[in-house]
């Protein structure tokens, strides 16, 4: 059997073992470098942009499970990376593919993870573990491929550090202040040409993807990146026509640095945040966050714009969400005559209501998304302060371009346009791409 399987495209494997901390046990193969690490258990649910996902900055901590049977089938490409270094604790998929086909692959999956020291387990039944998930939460977890004695690694995972209460945002911020200009060559097969940086941004860094900060170049801004916990003096003192609070890993409440200084922010200069982004503006208005089951991770995830009644289909990665009903009391003129909060904002949906409280610092926020899987708060605007903010990623375009009008209603922000937040399908949708465009012709 060894000498067979030594002649497929899986080679001779070694055995890998995933443990969580409630005792559940899957067994697999390693499928990419050896080792021990502990991290929280979440699962994924897209069906592409695996890369995309393993070098999101804002997985730090965590163990990741691919929903998608087989990984890796289109290889790699590094301009696709979203950081220059992966954050992820592990990786865990049913199917990993070794021999990719597609024109843009530098390497393949198993053999970019071993270089950049990922574990990784193939081989389990996927859909039992995500089950598992669903049904009693995400949870800390062993994935080891040196140590396979389960009473030893279950051991060792109730011992282990849950990420509540810790900051990694710290652990994946750059620490200097540097422009971003980056926009990769390879992919200006679907993208068209960024516009000449008109606006002056300063940009967060709690873990940024770079696709967010190239979202931002294409619709004129000039960027400069700070670290997690930038004064807001120095930022301010930069004369930026708008600052962008970034996402990034974790649980929000223990990144204090970065929304103290987003409470100095609101109101000096216009603000759009995106995930831990649109928390930090969220905990700087004084809100509560509560730990979501199992969180909303991957693609085709429907969220309602209450403004405009258009749903968007969306990517999405946190495990943390705004509790609404703490950024103050509702208004009952503005929120169609209702003075009682409800527990599932689908109630804002079927009554065509975007809602609007008082709130004790900034006056009155309106939620402009929700999440109508779940009905969970997606994104919410000031109404007396330029700022706004969404919990899902724009730039993650699974519909594939439906929520790409938030860039553009930045650069509309920052210009003084009121509504902003209103979305022209043909201008703001499709802006900087090219596809199904005719020769010469691109959506700008």
């Amino acid at each position: 059997m060894s000498k067979l399987l030594e002649k497929t495209s899986y080679g001779l494997r070694d055995r890998a073992k995933l443990v969580l901390e409630d005792g559940s046990v899957f067994e697999g193969f390693s499928c990419a470098a050896p080792g021990e690490v502990f991290g929280e258990v979440c699962f994924n649910t897209s069906l592409e942009g695996y890369l995309e996902v393993i070098s999101d900055p804002s997985y730090a901590g965590q163990i990741i499970t691919m929903t998608y049977p087989q990984i890796g089938n289109y290889g790699v490409n590094t301009d696709d990376l979203q950081a220059d270094s992966l954050a992820l604790r592990g990786l865990v998929v049913h199917d990993i593919c070794s021999t990719p086909s597609n024109w843009r692959s530098t390497i393949s999956l198993p053999d970019f993870l071993t270089q950049q020291g990922v574990v990784a387990i193939s081989g389990i039944d996927t859909r039992s573990l995500v089950a598992h998930l669903r049904d009693h939460g995400a949870q800390r977890g062993v994935l080891s491929t040196i140590d396979l004695d389960t009473d030893s690694l279950l051991a060792k995972v109730r011992a282990s550090e849950s990420i509540v209460g810790v900051n990694l945002a710290k652990t994946v911020s750059r620490t200097e202040i540097t422009p971003f200009d980056e926009l990769p060559e390879s992919h200006s097969f679907a993208l068209a040409s960024g516009k000449e940086g008109q606006y002056n941004v300063v940009a967060y860094d709690c873990g940024v993807k770079k696709s967010i900060l190239q979202g931002l170049i294409r619709v004129g801004c000039k960027l400069t990146v700070v670290p997690w916990d930038t004064p807001a003096e120095t930022v301010l003192a930069m004369n930026p026509d708008g600052v962008f609070l970034s996402n990034g890993p974790g649980d929000p409440e223990a990144v204090r640095e970065t929304y103290v200084q987003v409470e100095k922010l609101i109101g000096a200069v216009p603000l759009f945040g995106i995930c831990l982004g649109h928390q930090m503006i969220c905990l700087a208005s004084g809100a509560e966050m509560e730990k979501l089951k199992f969180g909303h991770r991957g693609g085709n995830q429907p969220v309602m714009n209450l403004r405009t009644g258009r749903v968007e289909i969306t990517a999405q990665n946190h495990g943390f969400g705004l509790v609404f009903r703490s950024l103050g009391a509702l208004i009952p003129e503005l929120s169609g005559g209702y003075s009682d909060h409800v527990n599932d904002l689908r109630f804002w949906s079927e009554h065509h209501i975007a809602p609007v409280v008082q709130n004790e610092k900034f006056g009155r926020i309106q939620l402009t998304h929700i999440n109508l899987n779940d009905g969970t708060a997606e994104g919410i605007a000031f109404l007396d302060k330029p700022v706004f903010s969404v919990q899902y990623h724009p730039e993650a375009s699974p519909g594939p371009t439906d929520a790409h009008y938030l860039f553009s209603a930045f650069s509309r922000l920052m210009d003084g346009d009121e509504q902003y937040l209103d979305i022209d399908i043909a201008q703001d949708r499709l802006a900087g791409w090219v596809f199904g465009a005719t020769e010469g012709e691109t959506h700008a």
